[in-house]
C-alpha cells in the first residue's frame, strides 16, 4: 500500500505550507498556512482547498507563524473536525495569533467594501473572521518533543527542536503501508540558524525514506555573525539614525522578531551604547505574543536576560489603534516596531506613508522580504511606492540587518540534510522560490548529500506516490492554475503599479504642459486600441 502526497502550498513560493498526506486509512495535513506575497497568489486564500476538509482527520502543525498555521480556521469553517497536533509553545502562540488574523482580515475586507461601494463592486466576505479562528482553537493538543503520539490509524508522529522559533518543531512520521518496517518521512518546516542565541540547536532523526526540506535561503551563505558583533551592527544603524525629530521604523515579524529585536535594543540602551529613546512595539499581536514569550522563557536561550528585557518601561506598547496615530505627536528622536514584516500590512504601512517621504527616516529590514511584497520594493531602491492606492515618493534611508533572519542558510541546509544519513526515497525542496531551490539542489548533488534524481523540485498541486525505500512516482493531478508558477511571481497587479509610477513620473518630468498632453495622447490611443 503506497502513500500519496499532494503539494498544497509553499512550492516555489515562500509562503502557503501545506502539505496533504493520503495512506489510504487516513488523510491528514502537514500545515495549513496562508499565501502572502502578489496578489494573484494571495487569492488562493479565497478560493476552495484543493481537497474536501471534511475529510482531512487531523493537522500535524510544525510552528505557529501564519504562513504555516493561518488557513486553519478556514479550514474548520469548510468541515474539518479533526485534531491539531502541535507544541505547547505553538498551541499558545496560536491561540493568540489566528484570532488576530481573523480579525485583521475583517478589519482589512470592511475597508476594502467601503472602497467597492464607491466604485459600484460587489462586497467580498473575509477569508475567516475572529469568531471562526476562536471556534478552532479547542481542537489543538499539546505534544511534547521527542515523544511519539498516535496520530491517526496507522500513522504516528513526534516533534523535534527546529531552533527557528518559539514552539518550532520537524516532524518525524511513520505510516505503516504492510507488515514490513513502515515508511518514515521528515517534515522539516522552518529551520533556525546555528547562531542563534534565542533558541537551542536542530534535533532530527537519521534512517529516513523521504525528506521535505525548506529552502527560503537556498541560495545564500550568510556568515555565522555572533551576538556581539549583530548587536555592534544595530548599534550603529541606530547611531545613525538618531537625528532631532527623526525617526527609526522596523518592520517586523510580530512573532519573535520583534521581542528579539527588543531584547537587543534594550540592552544597547541599558549599556550606554545608543540613547535611551521610546521604543514603540506597535502591534497588538506582538504584545500578546510578548506575554507567551514570557511565560516560555524557559525554552529559550539567554531567558532570563530576555524576560528582563521585555519588561523594560523603555518599551512603550500602543494596543489601539489610537495609540497608534498618537505615535506621530511624539518629538525627537524614537523607534517604531511595527508588523508586518514585509509591510505589506498592518500597522508599518501608516507609518511608511507618514515617513518614507523625508531624507532624515531610516527604515531598517530585518527579514526575508517576499517578491511582489511592499518591503521588497523598498530593499530593491525604488524611489516610489504605491501604500493605498497613494504614491509615495521615498526619500527615507533604507538599510537592512540581515542577522536576525530564524532561517539556516544554504550551507547551514546542506549540513543538516547530510547529517540525517542517507535518504533511500527522495528529497523535496519546499519553502524557496525559484533561484533558492535550484542552487541547493545544486549544491546537495554535487556534495554528493543526494542523488540528481532524488530532489525534487514540486509546483503547486503536484501529487505525489511515496513508497518505502525507493524514489516516488508523480500522479496524475489537477491544479488550480494553469501555470504553477506564475501565482509565485511578480503580478499584473504589480505590474499596473509599476505602470502608474512610472506613468505620474514621465508627466511630472516632462518638458512642458505640450509635451504631457501628447503623452497623454499616446497612452489614450493605445488604451482605445486594447
Amino acid at each position: 500500500m503506497n502513500v500519496s502526497v499532494k503539494i498544497c502550498g509553499a512550492a516555489r513560493t515562500v509562503t502557503g505550507y501545506c502539505l496533504l498526506f493520503d495512506t489510504g486509512r487516513a488523510r491528514f495535513l502537514v500545515d495549513c498556512g496562508m499565501f502572502q506575497g502578489p496578489k494573484t497568489l494571495k487569492s488562493l486564500n479565497w478560493e476552495e482547498f484543493p481537497f474536501n476538509p471534511r475529510e482531512i482527520d487531523a493537522v500535524l502543525l510544525t510552528h505557529a507563524h501564519i504562513d504555516h498555521s493561518g488557513l486553519i480556521p478556514k479550514l474548520r469553517a469548510s468541515g474539518f473536525r479533526g485534531v491539531i497536533h502541535a507544541t505547547a509553545p505553538t498551541v499558545d502562540l496560536c491561540t493568540v495569533m489566528l484570532p488576530d488574523s481573523g480579525h485583521v482580515q475583517e478589519m482589512e475586507v470592511t475597508q476594502l467594501n467601503r472602497r467597492n461601494r464607491h466604485r459600484g463592486r460587489a462586497p467580498v466576505r473575509p477569508i475567516y473572521t475572529v469568531a471562526d479562528a476562536a471556534a478552532v482553537i479547542p481542537a489543538f493538543r499539546a505534544t511534547p518533543l521527542g515523544r511519539w503520539v498516535e496520530a491517526l490509524p496507522g500513522v504516528r508522529a513526534r516533534w523535534w527542536n527546529a531552533g527557528h522559533m518559539l514552539g518550532s518543531a520537524s516532524i518525524e512520521i511513520e505510516c505503516q503501508t504492510g507488515k514490513d518496517a513502515p515508511m518514515r518521512v521528515l517534515v522539516s518546516g522552518d529551520l533556525g540558524p546555528d547562531c542563534s542565541v534565542f533558541h537551542h540547536e536542530s534535533e532530527a532523526p537519521g534512517g529516513l525514506d523521504h525528506v521535505f526540506l525548506e529552502c527560503t535561503y537556498g541560495d545564500e551563505d550568510k556568515p555565522c555573525v555572533d551576538h556581539v558583533a549583530r548587536r555592534a551592527k544595530l548599534a550603529a544603524i541606530v547611531q545613525a539614525a538618531a537625528k532631532p525629530d527623526s525617526v527609526l521604523l522596523i518592520p517586523a515579524f510580530a512573532v519573535e522578531r520583534t521581542q528579539e529585536i527588543c531584547w537587543d535594543l534594550v540592552s544597547l540602551m541599558q549599556d550606554g551604547i545608543i540613547p535611551e529613546v521610546p521604543i514603540f512595539m506597535d502591534s497588538p499581536l506582538a504584545i500578546r505574543t510578548t506575554e507567551v514569550f514570557l511565560e516560555h522563557a524557559a525554552d529559550l536561550e539567554n531567558g532570563a536576560s530576555i524576560s528582563r528585557a521585555l519588561r523594560s518601561p523603555l518599551i512603550r506598547p500602543t494596543e489601539s489603534g489610537e495609540a497608534s496615530r498618537r505615535i506621530a505627536e511624539v518629538e525627537g528622536f524614537h523607534i517604531i516596531i511595527a508588523g508586518s514584516g514585509m509591510c505589506d500590512a498592518g500597522r508599518i504601512r501608516h507609518h511608511l506613508k507618514r515617513w518614507l517621504w523625508s531624507a532624515s527616516t531610516t527604515v531598517m529590514l530585518t527579514g526575508y522580504q517576499a517578491e511582489g511584497t511592499l518591503g521588497r520594493l523598498l530593499q530593491e531602491g525604488k524611489r516610489e511606492v504605491r501604500i493605498q492606492g497613494e504614491t509615495i515618493r521615498v526619500e527615507a534611508q533604507i538599510t537592512e540587518i540581515r542577522d536576525f533572519s530564524g532561517h539556516a542558510d544554504a550551507s547551514e541546509l546542506a549540513r543538516w540534510l547530510a547529517a540525517r544519513g542517507r535518504i533511500s526515497g527522495s528529497v523535496f525542496l519546499m519553502h524557496g522560490e525559484a533561484p533558492a531551490m535550484e542552487a541547493l539542489a545544486k549544491r546537495l548533488t554535487e556534495r554528493g548529500i543526494a542523488m540528481a534524481d532524488q530532489v525534487i523540485m514540486p509546483v503547486l498541486d503536484e501529487r505525489w506516490a511515496l513508497q518505502k525505500g525507493a524514489r516516488p512516482k508523480r500522479l496524475e493531478s489537477k491544479g488550480r492554475r494553469a501555470d504553477p508558477g506564475q501565482s509565485m511571481r511578480p503580478d499584473w497587479h504589480n505590474q499596473r503599479a509599476a505602470l502608474m509610477l512610472a506613468i505620474e513620473g514621465a508627466t511630472e518630468n516632462a518638458r512642458n504642459d505640450a509635451a504631457r498632453e501628447a503623452l497623454i495622447s499616446k497612452l489614450r490611443a493605445v488604451l482605445d486600441e486594447g
